[in-house]
């Protein structure tokens, strides 16, 4: 049976209430589309976040790597195309529970300038449309803790050769983030919804080896 690790993060960022944490919660040690679930919640420590997910790679040697964090102000849940060897959390006024809040930083010096994720990008969104779970391609993964830890892990598994298939699906923030005063007109979505999404995306991802070719329309960027 092919394994899937999941990943999340806990509270941080300005979030009380990450929905990542939630989904990966939930279906830890689920089967989805004949492959069984386990999870990591990644530490949300700049530093620290790569090794911690790469560790548990290397332990488990999963068939694939679904990663999971949240982007608050997006309506639906979104599957990222690439991440950036850039980091800048200053641009966002945030730093990680270490402090930390680097500007214009490489993830990787040296690296390359991006990886793709080599999930099936398209069937995951479909799969979620036709489940009732407003979804789209995001082409950002932004520059923070989701954009690193995505791209450490494709690079971890593009420098090793492993036969893993990787990548991000964001997720929006929960009603509980939403109803904040601070957050006032911030789009939500249930967590109950969310897991109905992220099983679809799973299932899609587990049956298309490669992804489908049928456009998918979009209106996110």
């Amino acid at each position: 049976m092919k394994k899937i690790l999941m990943t999340g993060f806990g509270d941080w960022a300005g979030s009380s209430a990450n929905p990542s944490k939630a989904v990966a919660e939930v279906l830890d040690g689920a089967t989805v589309g004949g492959a069984t679930i386990g999870t990591v919640i990644a530490p949300n420590i700049f530093d620290e976040m790569v090794g911690v997910v790469t560790d548990e790679i290397d332990r488990i040697s999963p068939d694939m790597v679904i990663m999971m964090g949240e982007f608050g102000g997006r309506s639906m849940i979104t599957v990222e195309r690439l991440a950036q060897n850039l980091i800048d959390a200053t641009r966002y006024d945030m730093s990680d529970e270490s402090d930390s809040r680097p500007q214009d930083k490489p993830v990787v010096p040296g690296g390359p300038v991006a990886y793709y994720a080599t999930l099936p990008i398209r069937a995951m969104v479909q799969a979620m449309r036709r489940a009732g779970v407003p979804a789209d391609i995001s082409d950002t993964a932004a520059t923070f803790g989701c954009n690193l830890l995505m791209y450490g892990v494709l690079h971890h598994i593009a420098r090793r050769r492993l036969p893993i298939r990787a990548g991000w699906i964001h997720l929006p923030a929960l009603p509980v983030t939403a109803a904040l005063e601070i957050n006032l007109g911030m789009p939500s979505m249930s967590v109950e919804t969310q897991v109905h999404g992220v099983r679809a995306a799973v299932a899609a991802a587990v049956e298309n080896e490669t992804d489908i070719k049928d456009p998918i329309r979009s209106e996110w960027q």
